[in-house]
C-alpha cells in the first residue's frame, strides 16, 4: 500500500470525524497526519516503529493505526463511523465548497442526507436561515454541487484507463486476444463515461461465462454486453463477426460527428483496415483521437505528423522536497535521466504558496547550488533553474526583478483567490503575461476535471497575448487538469504560440503523467515541432536565451 492510499485513510476518518462533531483536535490530527503522510519521501511501509513515531505529529494513535492499516488493509475506527453515516453524507463528504463541518450542520438541523436533498433545500432557499450559512455561501454550494450532479459517474481517462488496461489484460490471460478498446477511450477523451471494447463475435458465450466471475454488476441483451467493474466504472461490449470487425471498430470509435463529416453514416461492406475504410471514402487516415467530428476536414490536405511520447526530449515543471514534493531534487533528476529524458527544469512553487512550502529568497540561493553540483556530476543531462511563480491578485509576480533574473525560466500560475470575475481575471494573466520575466504561463484556466470550473476567461485573447508577448502556455499534463484544454491548442498553433507539455510532477511517479498529456495534445494536432519541451536541449536553451 502506497503512502498516498494510507493518507487517504487518514484524511477520510479526519472529515467524518468533523462532520459528526468530534473533538476538534482530533480531527486536526488526522488530517495532519494525512498532509504529513503525502509529503514522506519514504514509504511507510518501509519504516519500524521508531521511525514512523519520531514524524512531527506522529503520536503512538496515529503510529498504531498505520501499523493497522499496512497490516490488514482496513482501519475499524473508520469502519466504524462510516457505519454511522448515511450513503448521501458520504457521497458529499469531499465536495467542494462545502467542509465538513457545515455539512455536519446541515445533516442534523436540516435533515439533509443527500445531493438531491442538499440542491432542493439551496433551491428553496433554506440554507439562509442557519447561522454562518448567507446568500452568497448557499449559492457557492448550489454551483458545486449543480457541478458534481453533472459530472457524478464520469472519470478521469486516466483512471478509466487503468480499470480498462486491466480488464483488458485479464481478457487477454484468458484467450479473449480479439478484445479492442472502441469508443471515447480509444479516442482519448480527458472525461470518460464508460470503458467501452469490441470483441469477436465467436468468443460471446464464453466471455460471458467469465465476466460474470470477473466484474461487479452485468447486463446482457441481443446487441451488448454492459456492467460495471469491481472499482464501479460502467463497461460495455459489442460483438462483431470477423469480416465485420474493421467497419464496426471503426464507426464505434468515431463521433456522431466525425461519421457525418467524413460521410460514413451509412457505410457499409467488409474492409480489411480502417485505413482501407478512409481510402473508400476518399481521405487519408484519421487517427483515433482526431475523431471527434470538430475541424478534422481542415486537416486532409495537410495531415499533422501528431507528437508521441518518445518525441519528448525534456521535462519541464517538476516538484522537489524543497516545496510541496515527495521526492528530493536529485532523486526527481535522475529519474528523468534513467527514464531517458535529456534535460529537467526544477520548478518548486513561489513563497506566496506557503501551504506548499513555497521557497524563501534563501532557499533559493541553497538549491540553485544543488543544481550546479548536479549539473557537474550528471552532464551531458541537464538541469534548468525555474520556478512555478505565484501570479498575485494584482498580477504581478510573486519575486521582486532581481530574484526572478536568476532562474534560467519562469511559469507564471494562479494559484490563490480562484473565484474571480472574467474582467478580473482577465487583468491578473494578461498582466502576468506581459511581465518580462514570464517564460510559460501554467495551467491556463485554473480547472480541475470533475472538482473545479475554471475561472472565466476569455480563452483567444489570452492565447493571443501569449503570442505578443512570445510566452509559451503549458499543457498541464496531470490528468486532473490537462489545461490548456486540447480544443483550443488549434488556435494557440495558428497565432504561433508553442505549446510545453509538463507533468506539474509532485513525486517520480508523476512524471509518467506526460503520457496524459500528450495524449490530450494530439487530440489539439500538436505536433513535435511545435512543442516546447520535445525540442534538443541546445535548442531549449537556445529558446531561453533569445
Amino acid at each position: 500500500m502506497s503512502n498516498k492510499e494510507v493518507a487517504q485513510y487518514f484524511k477520510l476518518l479526519g472529515k467524518l470525524l468533523e462532520l459528526h462533531g468530534e473533538n476538534p483536535f482530533k480531527t486536526r490530527t488526522y488530517a495532519n497526519a494525512a498532509f504529513q503522510i503525502t509529503r514522506l519521501e519514504k514509504p511507510l511501509k518501509k519504516m519500524e516503529t521508531e521511525e514512523m513515531a519520531a514524524i512531527k505529529g506522529f503520536g503512538k494513535a496515529v503510529v498504531a493505526k498505520i501499523e493497522t492499516i499496512l497490516t490488514t488493509g482496513a482501519l475499524p475506527q473508520l469502519e466504524a463511523v462510516i457505519e454511522q453515516t448515511p450513503n448521501g453524507l458520504l457521497e458529499l463528504i469531499s465536495l467542494k465548497g462545502i467542509g465538513a463541518k457545515k455539512l455536519g450542520v446541515l445533516w442534523k438541523q436540516l435533515g439533509i442526507e443527500s445531493a438531491g436533498e442538499l440542491l432542493y433545500a439551496c433551491e428553496e432557499n433554506h440554507l439562509t436561515l442557519l447561522k454562518g450559512f448567507g446568500e452568497k455561501t448557499q449559492d457557492n454550494i448550489k454551483t458545486a454541487l449543480e457541478y458534481y450532479l453533472k459530472n457524478r459517474h464520469k472519470y478521469h481517462y486516466a483512471d478509466a484507463l487503468r480499470v480498462g488496461d486491466s480488464l483488458l489484460k485479464d481478457l487477454y490471460e484468458e484467450g479473449f486476444t480479439g478484445c479492442q478498446f472502441t469508443g471515447a477511450i480509444r479516442r482519448k477523451l480527458d472525461i470518460i463515461e464508460k470503458i467501452e471494447i469490441i470483441a469477436l463475435q465467436k468468443d460471446e458465450k464464453a466471455l460471458i461465462d467469465f465476466l460474470k466471475k470477473a466484474v461487479d454488476t452485468l447486463n446482457v441483451s441481443t446487441q451488448k454486453i454492459e456492467g460495471s467493474t469491481i472499482q464501479g466504472i460502467a463497461f460495455e461490449i459489442i460483438f462483431a463477426e470477423e469480416m465485420h470487425f474493421p467497419l464496426l471498430w471503426f464507426k464505434s470509435t468515431a463521433t456522431a460527428a466525425h461519421l457525418q463529416l467524413t460521410k460514413a453514416n451509412n457505410l457499409k461492406g467488409n474492409f480489411p483496415s480502417e485505413e482501407a475504410i478512409y481510402q473508400s471514402l476518399q481521405l487519408p487516415y484519421f487517427e483515433p483521437e482526431l475523431r471527434e467530428g470538430l475541424q478534422e476536414l481542415q486537416l486532409v490536405d495537410k495531415m499533422p505528423n501528431l507528437i508521441k511520447p518518445a518525441d519528448i526530449k525534456g521535462v519541464v515543471h517538476n516538484h522537489s522536497t524543497y516545496s510541496d514534493g515527495s521526492n528530493t531534487l536529485k532523486e526527481m533528476a535522475e529519474a528523468c535521466k534513467e527514464l531517458g529524458y535529456e534535460y529537467f527544469v526544477i520548478s518548486d512553487h513561489s513563497k506566496a504558496a506557503f501551504y506548499a512550502g513555497g521557497l524563501k529568497e534563501e532557499e533559493i540561493e541553497q538549491q540553485h547550488q544543488e543544481v550546479d553540483q548536479l549539473n557537474q556530476t550528471m552532464a551531458p543531462f541537464k538541469i534548468f533553474k525555474s520556478i512555478e511563480c505565484d501570479i498575485l491578485s494584482d498580477g504581478s509576480l510573486d519575486y521582486d526583478d532581481s530574484i526572478l533574473q536568476t532562474f534560467d525560466l519562469v511559469i507564471a500560475s494562479i494559484h490563490s483567490n480562484l473565484k474571480m470575475e472574467e474582467a478580473k481575471a482577465m487583468d491578473r494573466l494578461i498582466k502576468a503575461i506581459e511581465n518580462p520575466y514570464t517564460h510559460i504561463l501554467g495551467h491556463m484556466t485554473g480547472r480541475l476535471l470533475l472538482a473545479r470550473v475554471g475561472y472565466p476567461i476569455n480563452h483567444k485573447k489570452i492565447i493571443d497575448a501569449c503570442a505578443a508577448n512570445k510566452v509559451v502556455i503549458e499543457l498541464n499534463a496531470s490528468p486532473h487538469r490537462l489545461d490548456i484544454d486540447w480544443r483550443l491548442i488549434p488556435y494557440a498553433l495558428e497565432k504561433g504560440v508553442k505549446i510545453s507539455i509538463n507533468p506539474d510532477a509532485h513525486s517520480i511517479a508523476g512524471i509518467q503523467d506526460i503520457y496524459y498529456g500528450v495524449c490530450a495534445a494530439r487530440k489539439g494536432y500538436l505536433e513535435a515541432a511545435q512543442t516546447l519541451n520535445a525540442q534538443s536541449p541546445d535548442v531549449f536553451l537556445e529558446w531561453l536565451r533569445k
